[in-house]
């Protein structure tokens, strides 16, 4: 009888093991040669706005009278700009999500064992390959992307980590915060007018 207990425990221990073998592993692949495409880029810049925690359903849905609840957003997604929705995997918190976005894979998940603040494997992204970055928000997120760059190239900008109240009855306050920092470095570029600050 202690011989079959024994057994069924080791069992049930090598199955819990191989999920850490399994699913913790990291997606990305190191060693590969670097390439490169001739064809022109197909935009000179980026602008990306992450309104973070806004479900794509919500953002295209129409109000009771049938109107856009977004209707500039809507206007440049329909009309001038090019969109896409991008999808993350569980857990769906910030640095996840950006990862997608921004680094083009789901996130690795050996950095739940760092609490989602680290970096466990470096991986390249879309700021990695810009002449130059910009960038303002959260300090847990920015921190990341310009983590191990080589050069002086990404710029982050962000507000203290005590400001992140997520509980606070005005939810505006870090948003004004990016929006004022923006329009700020807007203005230092428009007037040194030259062409470092594109």
């Amino acid at each position: 009888m202690l011989l079959y207990i024994t057994l069924g425990l080791l069992v049930h221990l090598v199955f819990f093991a191989s999920i850490f073998d399994i699913y913790f592993t990291s997606p990305l692949v190191h060693g590969m040669t670097p390439q490169s495409t001739p064809l022109p880029p197909p935009a000179k810049r980026l602008v990306l706005f992450v309104a973070d925690g806004l479900r794509a359903d919500k953002l295209y849905e129409l109000d009771e009278d049938g109107n856009s609840r977004a209707p500039f957003v809507r206007n440049v997604i329909m009309n001038e700009g090019s969109w896409g929705i991008s999808h993350t995997r569980v857990p769906t918190e910030s640095r996840p999500g950006h990862v997608a976005m921004i680094a083009g894979f789901y996130e690795d998940v050996s950095a739940v064992a760092k609490g989602w603040k680290e970096n466990p494997v470096e991986f390249d992204s879309l700021l990695n390959e810009t002449r130059y970055t910009w960038s303002w928000g959260s300090p847990d997120i920015l921190t990341m992307f310009a983590k191990g760059v080589l050069g002086n190239h990404i710029f982050t900008h962000s507000y203290d980590a005590s400001s992140e109240d997520f509980g606070a009855h005005d939810v505006t306050k870090l948003d004004t915060w990016v929006f004022d920092h923006v329009k700020v470095r807007a203005a230092e570029c428009l007037a040194c007018n030259t062409r470092d600050c594109t």
